[in-house]
């Protein structure tokens, strides 16, 4: 019965957005960070993203990555990433931000995605601002224990994705702030609301009288300025997907 407030809300609002974080694609088996089982447990996984120590050591962050950003082949979107791919389909989901660098999204079939915290699509030279390789080629590279490099000075090769010390992906966070200015509805799922710029993204909608939906495992910051707020994605989802596919 919650999730069909939910389907009614969705389908009801003008412009309808999603806003996901790590918690959409814990169910299709990839790590977060701070969770529970979280990757935080095993070492310090800030120094992943981290420019500086990039710079400095960039095989440490495809050595600690490998597992989880380059086998991205052998994950399947969730029933999160497919209903979300649904309601796009259908007209209710405007557009989906997400700080996921997992590219699940669009492997569902959402075209209209958002992604705020950069991607691994594609991989750059710092240096040399004409050398790029696509994640495909990368992630063959480092799949066999090798480091991707820059064919014209041979610099270790760094993927789109924002790294600590950098700066969001401006167009990205500007399109984002547009979509949830305009939103009347926003959901956010799977995303405690603590890093921030991305985290202030709600308050967006609210400050221009849309309304928010939480849909996480955790507390977040504006629980209580939700107007629904549920804890379980998984069963939701599986609700939701069931409304969907009866209306």
């Amino acid at each position: 019965m919650v999730a069909k407030e939910l389907f009614n809300k969705i389908t009801q609002a003008k412009h309808c957005t999603a806003f996901t974080g790590a918690g959409v694609s814990t169910l299709s088996g990839i790590r977060d960070f701070r969770g529970k089982d979280g990757l935080y447990n095993d070492f310090d996984a800030e120094k992943i993203f981290d420019i500086d120590y990039f710079k400095s050591d960039p095989s440490f962050y495809y050595k600690t990555s490998a597992s989880f950003i380059y086998n991205l082949e052998q994950k399947e979107p969730s029933i999160v990433h497919n209903v979300l791919a649904g309601l796009e389909k259908r007209g209710f989901i405007k557009a989906l931000i997400t700080q996921n660098i997992d590219l699940l999204h669009s492997k569902a079939g959402s075209s209209r995605v958002i992604e705020i915290h950069g991607s691994p699509k594609i991989h750059y030279c710092l240096r040399c601002p004409d050398v790029s390789m696509p994640f495909e080629e990368a992630a063959e590279i480092v799949n066999s224990g090798n480091l991707p490099r820059c064919v014209k000075c041979y610099s270790v090769l760094k993927p789109a994705i924002t790294f600590f010390g950098e700066s969001l992906p401006l167009n990205a966070l500007k399109d984002a702030v547009k979509e949830a200015e305009k939103s009347d509805l926003m959901l956010v799922l799977g995303t405690s609301l603590t890093v921030y710029p991305a985290a202030s993204l709600p308050q967006y909608t609210l400050s221009n009288g849309g309304e928010v939906v939480i849909v996480n495992d955790m507390p977040t910051p504006l629980d209580k300025l939700a107007v629904l707020r549920f804890d379980d994605l998984q069963e939701v989802f599986e609700e939701l997907g069931r409304h969907i596919n009866e209306s």
